[in-house]
């Protein structure tokens, strides 16, 4: 563990939502997030898979959003948000995205991208505040979040820089080149080679960016070399004046970092504190 980072300890505040009948937010699904233009020339693969599901409350506005992108490798998972956000105060966003091998690189860096600025052109109809969108996933779904959050090719088509997120959540990401990227893209060396170049999150640290939440779990069973290479960014982050980076290593947790089925509770007051912290912080200012 590294030490001096900012780790905010904050009471939650419980804010009463609107829900569905049976207790959940109301569910908008399976909307398309590229233009009718963009779709004309797809292919049928494109056409189904890029689609989002927004989970929102009914009664309530200028909420905080969180878009989010599902994890597996590249190649696997399906649009999800995490359970215990689903009764929070915020909107999320469940992102669907191509997938390897019906994606080529760089297609679903594209798709986080143009997801993300569904949400800036949209959110407001749902309620939510387009001035407080954070992106977040765990890990594949991390690195596109770390990718299009620090790398500003991806959202500048879209007229979007990642200073115009509120902040980015990257759960048990990888932030050195993505092992399946590396794969695609014939490097060459043992899969665990870490290579820090242009499709590294690492390779774009800089202290302008926004506030960052590194959640890992245990360095004894994480994923190989993930806690380490999340610590080396951390690190270079807080070296360089970036003011709001904090680092999570959840001793006894996994890769996954999910007991039950859901993220583990150490783990969700770390993403909900930070959420509150700088969603409020955004708000405040306005």
């Amino acid at each position: 563990m590294i030490g001096n980072f900012l780790i905010v300890s904050i009471c939650w505040t419980v804010y009463p939502i609107a829900m569905a009948a049976d207790g959940e937010p109301v569910v908008h699904a399976n909307i398309s997030y590229y233009s009718e233009a963009v779709l004309a020339n797809a292919d049928d693969y494109q056409k189904s898979q890029c689609r989002l599901d927004v989970f929102a409350p009914t009664d309530t506005e200028k909420l905080p959003v969180l878009v989010w992108f599902h994890g597996g490798g590249l190649t696997g998972g399906q649009k999800d948000v995490p359970k215990f956000l689903k009764t929070e105060h915020t909107i999320l966003i469940a992102v669907g995205y191509r997938l390897s091998p019906n994606a080529e690189f760089p297609e679903f860096l594209e798709d986080a991208a143009a997801a993300t600025a569904w949400a800036f052109a949209n959110i407001e109809r749902y309620g939510g505040d387009a001035k407080r969108i954070f992106v977040g996933g765990h890990s594949a779904g991390g690195y596109l979040s770390a990718k299009i959050g620090m790398d500003a090719r991806w959202l500048k088509p879209h007229q979007l820089t990642p200073n115009d997120l509120a902040g980015l959540v990257l759960l048990s990401a990888q932030v050195t080149t993505h092992f399946h990227v590396k794969e695609m893209l014939q490097y060459p060396g043992h899969r665990l080679l870490p290579v820090i170049d242009e499709n590294a999150p690492l390779h774009h640290v800089s202290p302008e960016l926004p506030p960052i939440i590194l959640v890992l779990g245990d360095r004894k069973i994480e994923w190989p070399v993930r806690v380490e290479e999340n610590e080396l960014m951390a690190a270079t982050l807080q070296k360089m004046g970036h003011p709001h980076v904090e680092f999570h290593e959840n001793p006894d947790r996994d890769h996954g970092l999910s007991i039950n089925g859901d993220y583990a509770p150490e783990v969700a007051t770390q993403v909900r504190d930070f959420l509150i912290r700088f969603g409020n912080m955004l708000h405040d200012k306005e």
